[in-house]
């Protein structure tokens, strides 16, 4: 994918013109430094940077996206027109305050069940903010998680509601030779049975929603009984805390909390 247009954020914020800088500002040169006020994963400074640079404003980084740092840790540097800094500064920072929480929320699960399972990868779904969902993934790779298929068009995704209105998973199956070439097909299933109707048809991907970690597990052992490279992701419900309990049962594991309540990382900007 093609990187949004960050202008349309930065005039979200600005409209016809920043009023508090325009009327109690200076005209001069400043410098401004953006300190990490947490320990985290960074993402979002190229970002940041980009929108800068939309005004004018010229920026070094200290570390790059994907570094986990300490709290206090002084990420970026930026010079320019004192009201082009102080214009672009909350939009800079949303950026990386957004983006940094959900990596350093990807970190940290991927953290805890790698211990476990260092196999398993952790996944973001389609639960994202519309107009961020580019940046929503992207924090999400930054965080060492998948950002699975990022929209309609990249993967085929046949989930309950597509197998009712089809009239039943044995439909879907005689449609499954109309699968374009080179496209993945997922399949959402419900019970053991849809599992291995999905694994026979040729699905790529079987998803277990809302299965037991337990039952989880017992599909994917029969699943690759059917094929070896078939990979079964568990979905549902599935959070922070209780993801753990899939290590060692699924190769993906879903969670919507990744992009619709991840808590942001606290950035600052300081005018020096």
């Amino acid at each position: 994918m093609i990187a949004p247009d960050l202008r349309p954020f930065l005039e979200e914020d600005v409209g016809p013109g920043d009023l508090t800088a325009q009327y109690f500002l200076p005209d001069r040169e400043g410098r401004a430094i953006i300190t990490c006020e947490a320990d985290s994963v960074v993402a979002g400074l190229n970002e940041a940077a980009t929108i800068f640079s939309i005004m004018g404003v010229r920026c070094e980084t200290f570390v790059e996206d994907g570094d986990r740092v300490p709290a206090g840790t002084v990420v970026l540097e930026a010079k320019g027109p004192l009201k082009a800094l102080m214009t672009c500064e909350r939009t800079a920072l949303n950026f990386m305050m957004r983006m940094s929480g959900i990596a350093e929320l990807v970190h940290s699960i991927s953290e805890k069940v790698h211990k476990v399972d260092p196999d398993l990868k952790i996944a973001c779904t389609r639960k994202t903010t519309p107009g961020f969902r580019y940046f929503e993934k992207k924090a999400v790779s930054l965080g060492g998680g998948w950002p699975h298929r990022f929209g309609l068009f990249d993967m085929i995704m046949v989930k309950d509601n597509h197998i009712a209105a089809a009239g039943g998973i044995d439909e879907i199956g005689k449609l499954m030779k109309n699968r374009p070439e080179g496209i993945k097909v997922e399949i959402e299933v419900l019970d053991h049975e849809e599992g291995i109707k999905a694994a026979e048809y040729g699905a790529d991907i079987v998803m277990a929603d809302h299965f037991s970690p337990e039952d989880t597990r017992k599909l994917r052992d029969a699943l690759k009984q059917i094929n070896p490279d078939i990979i079964v992701e568990a979905s549902g419900n599935i959070t922070s805390e209780t993801v753990i309990n899939y290590a060692g049962c699924a190769d993906i594991v879903s969670l919507g909390e990744l992009t619709h309540s991840p808590k942001s990382t606290h950035f600052s900007m300081d005018i020096e």
